[in-house]
């Protein structure tokens, strides 16, 4: 009884102070863009935006934009020829030797002076060497006189023979006539048959004697033919020692081999030289030639016979290519193939246009710092500009201003023409 009117008391008991106010709120749902997933997936994004900015992607390098050049591919008029740098050089250097031996007693002209052929330039001292030579020539005057005697020898007996069958041949007249005059007496019967036997006899006798010398004298004939023949040689070897003897001598004194400019004439008074030493050498005079070093690549196409000409257009005429390589390098020979336009001196240099073939119409790139990474790649810049990938090319001819491209690239395309041979991807990121 007391629950219920303690119930009844509570149901009936009045209000509080702003109970009528309160009500149940709901919670309200946070916008999708603050919900904690949502932030968290765009704060990742921007650090991997951030990272892709800061670190680049595998095989790829940044770089910036200043510090490259670019270049257009372009199907144009290629000139195919190869500018060079030659000295210019005497056409024809004719060395000096020393011959003989010595001691430099005389210098007979100096340095740089025009001299002719067979002019005296040095005289050199050697007296052993004079001495041998009068030695060896008094030897060989001895044999030559031993020769002469032999020679004389011989014609005394060619004479004596001579003279022996000369009077043979009188004997045989005489006797003969003899012989007729007794045989007319005896034909007469004033003289008997006994008596004319002694005249047939002696014609006979001078007959046998003739024939017998004139045997005798062509057999010596032929022996002393074959003998003279051994002496004519023997005199003659003992002439050409005794003119090298005397040769020796004279090439104690050094002369000019052509006529030209002396050049390194460089000798002392008192100096000593050898047989083949170098004296110096003679430079042809007013007669030139250019000499020039062409970079390897370019072996297989300068040749003899190709035609160039220097900045103030005198012709040229490849006249020798040297292809032994040193430093990368070859050397090639050109010569003047007319009129020279400028006067030239020794050493002077000259800009020299090689023509390599004719112009002709092919796709071309500018030449540029790529070439130094072999030629066989390069980088082609994508449309927008920003990004440059390493393309395979095949290169071709190559001038001064333009390089040939036979495959890997087409008309329109850009390329990096800088030395980018540090960057080893493959991908470059324009910055």
């Amino acid at each position: 009884m007391m629950e219920q009117t303690g119930s009844d008391a509570n149901l009936s008991s009045p209000p509080l102070p702003g109970a009528g106010m309160d009500r149940a709120i709901t919670p309200r749902r946070r916008p999708w863009w603050l919900r904690r997933g949502f932030i968290i997936a765009i704060a990742v994004m921007v650090v991997g935006a951030a990272l892709w900015a800061i670190v680049p992607a595998s095989g790829s390098a940044d770089i910036d934009a200043d510090t490259i050049v670019t270049g257009r591919v372009e199907l144009a008029s290629f000139e195919d020829y190869l500018p060079v740098r030659a000295e210019v050089a005497p056409a024809v250097t004719t060395l000096v030797g020393v011959m003989s031996g010595g001691q430099v007693e005389a210098l007979l002209v100096e340095d740089g002076a025009l001299v002719t052929q067979g002019q005296a330039l040095a005289q050199l001292a050697n007296p052993e060497l004079r001495l041998q030579v009068m030695t060896q020539e008094a030897q060989i005057a001895s044999q030559l006189g031993g020769v002469a005697s032999e020679n004389l020898g011989i014609a005394r007996s060619q004479a004596d023979r001579k003279a022996q069958l000369s009077q043979a041949q009188f004997d045989l007249v005489e006797a003969t006539r003899e012989y007729e005059a007794r045989r007319q007496l005896h034909e007469r019967g004033f003289l008997s048959d006994a008596g004319i036997q002694r005249y047939v006899a002696e014609v006979e006798f001078q007959r046998g004697r003739v024939d017998e010398l004139k045997r005798g004298m062509l057999s010596e004939q032929r022996f002393t033919a074959a003998q003279g023949t051994m002496l004519d040689q023997t005199r003659g070897r003992l002439q050409s020692t005794l003119g090298a003897l005397r040769d020796s001598l004279d090439a104690l004194t050094i002369r000019a081999p052509r006529s030209g400019r002396l050049t390194n004439f460089t000798l002392q008074p008192g100096q000593t030289l050898a047989a083949g030493d170098p004296a110096g050498q003679i430079d042809s005079e007013s007669e030139w030639k250019l000499v020039a070093e062409v970079d390897e690549f370019y072996l297989g196409r300068v040749r003899a016979g190709q035609t160039g000409q220097t900045a103030d257009g005198s012709k040229l005429l490849v006249a020798k290519v040297l292809p032994t390589v040193s430093n990368g390098r070859f050397r090639v020979e050109l010569a003047f193939a007319g009129a020279v336009k400028a006067r030239l001196n020794r050493g002077q240099t000259l800009d020299v246009r090689i023509q390599l073939g004719a112009a002709t119409r092919a796709l071309v790139v500018p030449m540029g710092g790529w070439l130094t990474e072999g030629g066989n790649s390069v980088f082609v810049l994508d449309a927008n500009g920003d990004q440059a990938r390493r393309r395979t090319i095949e290169v071709g001819r190559r001038n001064p201003r333009q390089v040939e491209i036979l495959s890997g690239l087409k008309p329109g395309e850009v390329i990096i023409t800088t030395n980018l041979a540090q960057v080893e991807g493959d991908l470059l990121n324009i910055r």
